[in-house]
């Protein structure tokens, strides 16, 4: 590749052309979109075990345009804060951007140790959890980011636990800046990916990411298929300041969960009693409207 296509290819596409992952994959197209908030900036990635650093593919090429360096799957915020403490010892005049790029297994379960540490520290880093719900690059195992009721290749009968609340756990260490993020709204990716850009301190993004081999849906939909999970309010986008200034970014335009559930065949079967998920997902949004309402915006 001659240097004008390589400058192209970096400007254009963190994630480049030819890569190996899944048609549909919620992953791939977000790293697009943070790519294209990012094309202007200087910054590395650290990735710890997940399908985000099999995707670099094998040495000695690689199919991300910025450094990245792999970390154990209990450790990238903590390889990352070193990343950043290098960063510092070696200024250019330019911000150099570290940025944890992790799969739900990574963030909820094994990996939540280092991440907790890092935001009780503070330390300056943008953490994004791209959240596709099971341990995708292993089987298909479930997570604590599994919804209820979700089969999954260790709850072949569904989950029996509620989805943890990753968000909130976030916004109780007081980081200065959490919020959720959705592929099928790119407008609201990149402007708050730009805000976290001005932001001192640990920030922390939660991406909605669709696996259609282990939610078994159709690759097509799956841009969709979270545009019905926003719209519906199953995957509220909203951002927290300080942990306590809740700002809502999208209100549910009154479309049924049924419909988010019945695209995903890893519900199929399974006794889901849709009212109660209305209600819940009632009592959700209204929750985040009185948290909006009390902030300081």
């Amino acid at each position: 590749m001659n240097a004008a296509i390589s400058e192209d290819v970096k400007a254009d596409c963190l994630l480049r052309p030819g890569n190996t992952n899944c048609g549909g994959c919620g992953m791939s197209t977000g790293l697009t979109l943070l790519g294209r908030a990012l094309e202007n900036e200087d910054y590395s990635l650290v990735i710890p075990a997940c399908c985000g650093i099999v995707t670099a593919g094998a040495f000695p090429t690689t199919a991300y345009s910025v450094p990245v360096t792999a970390a154990t799957f209990a450790s990238s915020p903590a390889f990352a804060s070193g990343v950043a403490a290098v960063n510092d010892l070696n200024p250019d005049g330019k911000p150099k951007h570290v940025i944890c790029w992790a799969g739900d297994g990574g963030t909820y379960d094994i990996g939540i140790a280092t991440l907790s540490a890092a935001a009780e520290r503070n330390e300056n880093l943008i953490y994004i959890c791209y959240d596709n719900e099971i341990y995708g690059n292993t089987g298909g195992q479930r997570s604590s980011a599994t919804p209820f009721a979700a089969k999954t290749t260790t709850t072949p009968g569904g989950k029996i636990e509620s989805k943890k609340d990753i968000i909130g756990i976030m916004a109780a260490h007081r980081v200065p800046y959490a919020a959720t993020l959705s592929i099928a709204h790119p407008e609201d990716f990149r402007a708050k990916i730009e805000k976290a850009l001005k932001i001192e301190g640990f920030r922390f993004f939660l991406i909605h990411a669709p696996c259609p081999t282990g939610w078994k849906t159709e690759p097509a939909e799956s841009i969709e298929l979270v545009s019905l999970a926003v719209r519906s309010g199953m995957f509220p986008l909203y951002e927290v300041f300080d942990g306590t200034d809740y700002r809502l970014n999208a209100e549910p335009d009154g479309t049924d969960p049924e419909k988010y559930y019945t695209k995903q065949r890893r519900f199929s079967g399974q006794p889901i009693d849709l009212d109660s998920v209305r209600v819940a997902v009632g009592a959700r949004m209204d929750r985040l409207r009185r948290l909006a309402g009390l902030g300081r915006h």
